[in-house]
């Protein structure tokens, strides 16, 4: 049967959805102008975890990464445990040659190595401290970047490709172009992981916790947040070459609103020449200016 929309009703419904779309094009226009000073490539990718309302400035463009890859690689790791294959409480044998960066909490905690370590801790040290240790030893368990990609791939995320370990990255500089991913399909992960569509709840519930207690990039997605904003997100830092360029200065995450709701957001800094503090400055502005649009919507 053919329903009757009443006037006044279609009306009200109308005017809801030009002012949602002027409301996201002020954003957009927003975005693009907070972009200005990042001299390089700036890729922004929102969506209402409730009420599905997206936003994209340049979502498709293939940005790099770095330790964003984190998080993928830790929902590949969950679900194995959630497969059974794998135990959060399960130890791995950690030498001191498995530990080839010189920096890092893992490597200050076992300086001499020769310690078995959980991989619910290496998952905290992974995403909550950014420990490229932990990561490549991580990475090494699953059975390396192809098996990451071949769990993507299973639950329909193509938009991220993730080649290289952290040691791949650090020997070459052009290896860091090949772990990209589409803000898009970052987000649309954050959504999947979020909503419990790709673990289980114990597993989607640890690393939503650890994610909200990563210590990196503080003056990016919540630098301009209100205090006490709950934020469970991954950055994502490259190196900077002689001539000033930093192929990446990211951080995405899902950020909790007032009202309870959520909102999923990645924003990407690539190949910019601006400096540091201009940069995480610009993630740090364009996440307030999301969040003010979504806490201002009716």
């Amino acid at each position: 049967m053919l329903k009757i929309v009443k006037p006044a009703l279609a009306a009200l419904l109308l005017l809801t959805i030009n002012t949602t779309f002027a409301q996201q094009s002020k954003l957009r226009a927003e975005i693009a102008e907070l972009a200005k000073p990042a001299k390089g490539i700036i890729g922004v990718s929102v969506l209402g975890l409730e009420d599905r309302d997206t936003l994209n400035y340049n979502g498709n463009a293939r940005l790099v990464m770095h330790s964003v890859m984190k998080f993928p690689i830790a929902l590949a790791v969950l679900h194995l445990v959630d497969s059974g294959v794998l135990k959060l409480d399960q130890t791995i044998h950690i030498k001191k040659k498995d530990m080839w960066s010189k920096m890092g909490p893992l490597l200050e905690k076992y300086p001499d190595g020769n310690i078995d370590v959980s991989i619910r801790d290496l998952l905290g040290y992974m995403v909550s401290q950014s420990d490229n240790n932990a990561c490549d030893i991580l990475l090494k368990k699953l059975g390396g970047p192809d098996q990451v990609e071949d769990y993507l791939h299973m639950i329909k995320i193509r938009g991220i490709n993730i080649e290289a370990s952290e040691t791949d990255m650090a020997k070459a500089w052009e290896v860091q172009y090949t772990n990209w991913c589409k803000p898009v399909d970052m987000v649309k992960l954050l959504d999947d992981f979020y909503n419990g569509k790709i673990l289980l709840p114990a597993g989607r519930d640890f690393l939503y916790k650890i994610m909200t207690e990563t210590t990196t990039g503080p003056k990016r997605i919540k630098g301009l947040l209100p205090e006490g904003t709950v934020v469970a997100h991954k950055t994502g830092t490259s190196p900077t070459n002689a001539a000033g360029l930093s192929p990446a200065t990211n951080d995405v995450g899902i950020i909790k609103l007032p009202n309870g709701k959520r909102v999923a957001i990645a924003v990407f800094v690539c190949n910019s020449t601006a400096d540091e503090a201009t940069r995480e400055e610009m993630i740090a502005k364009i996440s307030k200016a999301v969040y003010d649009h979504e806490v201002a919507k009716k």
